[in-house]
C-alpha cells in the first residue's frame, strides 16, 4: 500500500486538485501549450546547427554531438531536482524564477567564446528548460477528470511542435545569420515569456509540506510503490532512446550522400515530423477512451515500422519522410498514453510522478544520442537504423511483459 504519509507529508489531498470547479478556458490551455513549445526548443536548437558548430571549433561529428547530450543530461539534472519542487512550492513563480535564468545561460552560449563554454551552457540550458514538465502536472491539476488526457494532450502537442519547429527554425537561421544567432533569439524569447506569464498564468499551490529531503525521498517510495509508474519508465525511456538515436544523427546523414543537404534545409525535415504533435491531443482522447495500453501498443508499433522503413528505404526521400512521420507519430502518441496513466495515480504527487517518467525518458535521450553518435561513426546509416529498432523492441518487451503479473488487471488500462 502507498506509504501516504511519506508521499504528501502531512497535507491530504486538496479537492482543488483533483476537482476542478470550473473547466480550463482554451486561452489558458493554449498559453500553456505555446509556452512549453517555446521552452522546449531551447533544448533542440542545436540538432540541425551541430555540424556548423563543429566547424566553428573544429570539432569531429562524434565529438561535436555531445552538445546535444550534454543538454539532455542537463534536462535529465532539471527533472530529477528541480520538478519535484512544483508539488512544494507555488508553481507559477517556480516556472519564472527557471525562464529567466534559462535566457542568461542561452546568452552565455550565444556568445561562448569555446566550446568548452558552449558545452557547459549547454547543461545549464537543458537544466533550466524543465519548465514544460512544471506545466504539464499544472494543466493535469486543472483539467477535470473527464478532460484530463485531451487537455495534457493539448499542452504536450505546444511542446512536441517547439521540438519540431525548434529544429526548423534553428536550421533556417544558422544557415543565414550563424548558430549564435539562433540562441540569442532564444534568450530573447525566454525574457518575452516571463511577462506574458506572469501575468496570464494562475497561481497552483502545492499540497507537499515536508523538506525537500523528504520530498526526494519520496520519489523512491513512489517508484516502489507503483508498478506502472516504472513500467512507464521504462517504455518512455527506450522510446526516446530510439528517437534522439535518429535525430542526432539526422544532420549528418542529410549533409553527406545521397542528399548533400545544408542546416537550413536539414531544419525543414523537422516540419515533416509535427504529425507527432498532430498525433498528441488523439493519443490523448484514445487513452481516455480506450485505455493507455491500446495507445501505447500501436505506438510502439509504429516506431518498429519506422525503422524498418528508415533502414530499407531511408536513402530515397519518400522512405525518410515516411519514416520520420512514423517515428514521430509513435514515439509521441505512447508518451501521452503514458503521462495520462501516470497522472491518474496519485493527483498530489503528479509533479513527483513526472519527475520519475521524465527523468527516465531523458536519460533514455542522453543514452540514445551517444549511442547513436558512436553508431553513425563505426556503422553509417544502416547502424543508426538497427540501433534505433532494437531501442524499439526493448520498449515493446518492457511493456509487453514489465510487471504485468504484479498488478490487477483492472489496472491494465
Amino acid at each position: 500500500m502507498t506509504n501516504n504519509k511519506v508521499l504528501t507529508a502531512p497535507v491530504p489531498t486538496s479537492e482543488a486538485q483533483t476537482a476542478p470547479a470550473a473547466p480550463m478556458s482554451s486561452a489558458l490551455v493554449w498559453l500553456m501549450a505555446i509556452s512549453c513549445g517555446l521552452v522546449v526548443a531551447n533544448i533542440y536548437y542545436n540538432q540541425p546547427l551541430l555540424a556548423e558548430i563543429g566547424r566553428t571549433f573544429g570539432l569531429s561529428d562524434s565529438n561535436v554531438s555531445l552538445i546535444a547530450t550534454a543538454t539532455q543530461i542537463g534536462y535529465t539534472l532539471g527533472l530529477l531536482f528541480v520538478v519535484p519542487l512544483g508539488d512544494k512550492l507555488e508553481r507559477k513563480r517556480l516556472i519564472l524564477i527557471e525562464l529567466v535564468l534559462a535566457a542568461v545561460v542561452m546568452g552565455i552560449a550565444a556568445w561562448a567564446p569555446s566550446f568548452t563554454v558552449l558545452l557547459v551552457a549547454s547543461v545549464w540550458i537543458g537544466i533550466f528548460s524543465a519548465v514544460p514538465q512544471l506545466l504539464i502536472p499544472m494543466a493535469a491539476n486543472l483539467a477535470s477528470n473527464e478532460e484530463r488526457g485531451k487537455i495534457v494532450g493539448k499542452v504536450m502537442s505546444g511542446l512536441l511542435i517547439g521540438i519540431l519547429l525548434s529544429r526548423t527554425i534553428s536550421g533556417y537561421v544558422g544557415a543565414h545569420f550563424g548558430w549564435r544567432t539562433v540562441f540569442e533569439a532564444g534568450a530573447v524569447a525566454m525574457l518575452l515569456l516571463v511577462a506574458v506569464l506572469a501575468v496570464k498564468l494562475p497561481k497552483d499551490q502545492p499540497v507537499f509540506e515536508g523538506t525537500y529531503g523528504s520530498l526526494m525521498k519520496s520519489l523512491v517510495t513512489l517508484t516502489r510503490e507503483f508498478v506502472p509508474l516504472r513500467r512507464a519508465a521504462l517504455v518512455g525511456g527506450f522510446l526516446f532512446a530510439s528517437f534522439s538515436v535518429f535525430w542526432t544523427t539526422l544532420v549528418f546523414f542529410l549533409e553527406g550522400s545521397p542528399y548533400f543537404y545544408k542546416s537550413d534545409v536539414v531544419g525543414f525535415f523537422g516540419l515533416v515530423g509535427a504529425c507527432g504533435a498532430l498525433a498528441a491531443p488523439m493519443a490523448g482522447k484514445m487513452a481516455d477512451k480506450r485505455g493507455a495500453d491500446y495507445a501505447i501498443g500501436l505506438g510502439i508499433l509504429a516506431g518498429l515500422v519506422a525503422f524498418v522503413v528508415l533502414g530499407l528505404i531511408g536513402q530515397f526521400l519518400v522512405g525518410l519522410v515516411l519514416g520520420i512521420i512514423l517515428l514521430d507519430v509513435g514515439v509521441q502518441g505512447a508518451h501521452i498514453s503514458n503521462q495520462s496513466r501516470i497522472f491518474a495515480l496519485l493527483p498530489e504527487a503528479r509533479s513527483r510522478l513526472n519527475t520519475v517518467y521524465m527523468t527516465a525518458y531523458f536519460i533514455g535521450g542522453s543514452v540514445g544520442s551517444v549511442v547513436g553518435g558512436a553508431a553513425w561513426t563505426a556503422f553509417g546509416w544502416h547502424g543508426v537504423c538497427v540501433v534505433g529498432l532494437l531501442f524499439v523492441l526493448l520498449a515493446f518487451l518492457a511493456n509487453k511483459f514489465y510487471g504485468r503479473s504484479q498488478e490487477p488487471a483492472t489496472a491494465r488500462t
